[in-house]
């Protein structure tokens, strides 16, 4: 199997992730001593969790699979899901599940806590089975409908902790501590797959270490810029317009390799691109929250380690790029070209993905 060959697969295999985090979103409601707790994800990753339900192994879940496995969903989503009152556990039991539109599954639970509660706090060790960057939503709702609280849960914080309101203005759960956005920036560009892509794009073509990194600095200069346009609120364009100009970029840049010899003087071009997929970043830093009193500390730290990141890619990818370039195998196959094909290939397709079959 040539080289464009098998990175053709990995960058198919991965396409369907690209840029996205995976998602579950949680609505809590305390009433009295009990909680009812409504998580509804993916079914694809309810299926990876627990792949016992699907029982007839057709790759898809029904109803009548959920309705048979509570058990498994109990022991899964059950245990996984832990929620506490005043720092006493709750008891938790499954009460129902069902699959939702738009290919997704609700699963209700009712935790019965030892006395009503003043803080509740939320502790998701399911997050540890789910994707690396999986990112939880969670929303605290009064009786009356009302929601008092948003938490956002990943890997790197599975837990928080909700003041319940008493008759006053409701009490919002602090943001990621300051030092913790540095990790949350790294472990982003490591997930997003296709600003990965676009990076690869870039040097795959070779070029004077000068020319390579007056590259990688244009692009960090213009993702830098447009990370904080819209995290400080100056402007923030539609992701609608966001994610497909995102997998536009990547198909470009593929399909300029086979135009140009070297990334000389290819800064130019990365400037306005970096500029576009800042925004991509700063829509992730949005789902997380930003700090009120810190804003200016976590965005600095989450770019830093965005930047890490690349570098730390980077540092692998060159020197196998560099290897690669003194086989004669790989120049007889032209294997920049291979590569540059696959990432217009995967462009092409986080394209439609974005556009067409967004809806």
């Amino acid at each position: 199997m040539s080289v464009g060959t098998c990175l053709f697969v990995a960058l198919a295999a991965g396409a369907a992730r690209a840029h996205e985090v995976g998602l579950s979103r949680g609505v809590y409601t305390p009433a009295g001593r009990d909680i009812v707790a409504e998580v509804t994800l993916a079914r694809g990753e309810l299926r990876d969790l627990a792949p016992e339900l699907d029982r007839d192994g057709d790759g898809a879940l029904a109803d009548a699979e959920l309705a048979e496995g509570t058990g498994v969903l109990q022991a899964r989503l059950g245990a996984g899901v832990e929620l506490l009152a005043d720092g006493q556990a709750c008891v938790g039991a499954l009460e129902r599940a069902a699959l939702t539109e738009e290919d997704g599954a609700r699963v209700v639970l009712r935790h019965v806590c030892p006395a009503p509660p003043r803080v509740v706090t939320l502790r998701l060790p399911v997050l540890a089975a789910l994707a690396f960057g999986h990112r939880h939503l969670g929303q605290f709702v009064g009786p009356d409908g009302q929601v008092f609280a948003d938490v956002v849960l990943h890997r790197g914080a599975p837990e928080a902790s909700v003041e319940l309101p008493a008759g006053g203005e409701p009490v919002a759960p602090p943001a990621p501590p300051v030092g913790a956005y540095f990790r949350l920036g790294v472990e982003h560009i490591l997930i997003g797959v296709d600003h990965l892509v676009f990076l690869l794009g870039l040097v795959v073509v070779g070029g004077r270490l000068r020319s390579l990194l007056a590259v990688i600095t244009a692009f960090t200069l213009g993702h830098s810029l447009s990370l904080a346009l819209a995290t400080l609120g100056v402007w923030t364009p539609d992701a609608g317009f966001v994610e497909p100009a995102i997998a536009l970029s990547i198909a470009y840049v593929g399909a300029e390799n086979f135009l140009v010899a070297d990334a000389a003087g290819r800064w130019r071009l990365t400037l306005p691109f970096g500029f576009v997929h800042g925004f991509g970043f700063a829509g992730v830093l949005a789902e997380i929250g930003v700090p009120q009193d810190a804003v200016g500390a976590a965005l600095l730290l989450f770019n830093l380690g965005v930047e890490a990141g690349q570098l730390l890619v980077l540092l692998v990818v060159l020197p196998l790029l560099a290897w690669l370039g003194g086989r004669a195998w790989y120049r007889r196959v032209r294997g920049p070209r291979w590569i540059s094909a696959a990432i217009v290939v995967a462009g092409l397709y986080w394209f439609v993905e974005r556009t067409l079959l967004a809806g």
